[in-house]
């Protein structure tokens, strides 16, 4: 029996039919053929991962994640909230600040009221630290009585 398989083998190896292995093993697909562009997530799928990435602190990612949901659908206020609080993290307050205020420009009236307030209270917050940060830079002028007098 046995022999009988190689004989089939070497009759259709002669005839030039192609091996049962090669019919088994196809060749890989050209990788440059089958290359498709990327397509973005939904805005929303992208602000999942992005919080996903900020609990675990990983800012970067996560601002990544934003700044694609803020490309996909720039009407989707939850990005700018999200970068908003990455920004906040980073320590970059005025771009924390211009994100919250974007986010609520585009927050539906009613909606999310609690995350709302808690933005308030992020942008005061933010706006008092600049504040003091400007004023901080500034030269104080100097008050007292001067010690050198002319005679």
């Amino acid at each position: 029996m046995r022999w009988l398989v190689i004989a089939a083998f070497l009759l259709a190896l002669a005839a030039g039919l192609p091996s049962p292995r090669a019919a088994q093993d196809p060749e890989p697909p050209d990788a440059e053929a089958e290359a498709q562009p990327y397509v973005a997530p939904a805005a929303w799928k992208s602000v999942e991962v992005g919080d996903f990435y900020l609990r675990r602190k990983r800012y970067r990612a996560a601002l990544s994640r934003y700044q694609e949901a803020a490309k996909t659908d720039p009407y989707y206020a939850p990005s700018y909230l999200g970068m908003g609080n990455v920004y906040d993290r980073l320590g970059l307050k005025q771009k924390a600040l211009e994100n919250y205020r974007k986010y609520l420009d585009l927050l539906p009236s009613s909606k999310e009221a609690e995350e709302a307030r808690e933005v308030h209270k992020a942008i005061a917050r933010l706006e008092r630290q600049l504040r003091s940060r400007h004023s901080s830079s500034r030269p104080q002028p100097v008050s007292g009585s001067s010690s050198s007098s002319v005679d």
